[in-house]
C-alpha cells in the first residue's frame, strides 16, 4: 500500500476558495505516495479524523504566519494571514509531534513548524533584514537564485551527499528564532536558516525554498520528497 499524505489547502481570499499547485501533488506521486487535500477546518473532531486518515503531511506554501501565533503583533502592511489555517495546521503539528507522524515543510510550512515549536519568524525581511541576497524572486519560480550551506552531519547532508546547493526563493518570511527542539540543517549565504529537523522526532523536517517547482528537473528536490513519502511508509 502507497503512504496516504495530507497536503494542506493553499486558500484564496478573494475567490473564497481552496486551491492546489500541482506541483506538490505531483511530486508526491511520483515518489510513490497518494496525496489529498482536505478540507479547511478549525473543528477538532475533523481535524482529528484528517490526521487518522494519513501517514504524512506536508506543510504547503502560502499565506503568512499569524505574528500573534509567536506573541507579536503585525507590524507591516503586507502582512495576510489566514487565522483558520493557522489553527488547524498547529493543531495537526501537535498532534504529530504527539504521535510521532512524519512532517515535511515547504517555505510557509518551515515558518508554521518553528512557530508550533516555539520560535518566531522575521515579519518582513526587506524591512528586517536588508541585504543583497534575492529571497523573493520572480518567474519562473522553477531557478534558483541563491545557494545554501548544509550543516555538515544533518539528514539533509546525509541525503544529498553535498556541502551546498543552488536553491529558488519565493518568500518574504523567515526564521527569527528556532524553535524548542529544532537544529538548522541549512543556511542561506546571508545568514538566514533555510532548512530544520527536529532530532527527537522520526521525521519533522522543512526547507524553505521550493523542490515543488524543481522536481521534475532537480534531483536533490526529488530526493526530498522521496526521503519524506519512504518515512511515511514505514
Amino acid at each position: 500500500m502507497r503512504p496516504v499524505i495530507a497536503v494542506m489547502p493553499l486558500v484564496d481570499d478573494e475567490r473564497e476558495s481552496l486551491w492546489m499547485l500541482p506541483g506538490y501533488m505531483d511530486a508526491l506521486r511520483e515518489a510513490g505516495a497518494v496525496p489529498f487535500m482536505p478540507a479547511l477546518t478549525t473543528d477538532d473532531d475533523e481535524i482529528r479524523q484528517i490526521f487518522d486518515l494519513c501517514d504524512g503531511l506536508l506543510m504547503t506554501g502560502g499565506h503568512d504566519v499569524d505574528p500573534r501565533r509567536y506573541g507579536e503583533r503585525p507590524r507591516f502592511d503586507n502582512i495576510v494571514c489566514s487565522r483558520a489555517r493557522d489553527s488547524m495546521e498547529l493543531a495537526l503539528l501537535r498532534l504529530a509531534l504527539g504521535h510521532g507522524k512524519p512532517v515535511f515543510g515547504i517555505c510557509r510550512g518551515l515558518q508554521i513548524m518553528n512557530v508550533c515549536c516555539g520560535g518566531t519568524l522575521y515579519q518582513d525581511l526587506p524591512s528586517e533584514w536588508p541585504d543583497g541576497v534575492e529571497h523573493h524572486q520572480r518567474p519562473p519560480y522553477d531557478r534558483p537564485v541563491h545557494r545554501v550551506h548544509i550543516v555538515a552531519g544533518t539528514p539533509l547532508h546525509e541525503e544529498l551527499h553535498a556541502d551546498g546547493l543552488a536553491v529558488n526563493s519565493y518568500h518574504h518570511q523567515a526564521i527569527r528564532t528556532l524553535g524548542d527542539g529544532l537544529e538548522a540543517m541549512a543556511v542561506s549565504e546571508d545568514g538566514l536558516v533555510e532548512a530544520v529537523h527536529r532530532p527527537a522526532s522520526s521525521y519533522f523536517r522543512a526547507v524553505q525554498w521550493h523542490p515543488e517547482f524543481r522536481y521534475g528537473t532537480d534531483d536533490a528536490s526529488r530526493r526530498l520528497f522521496r526521503s519524506f513519502v519512504d518515512a511515511c511508509a514505514r
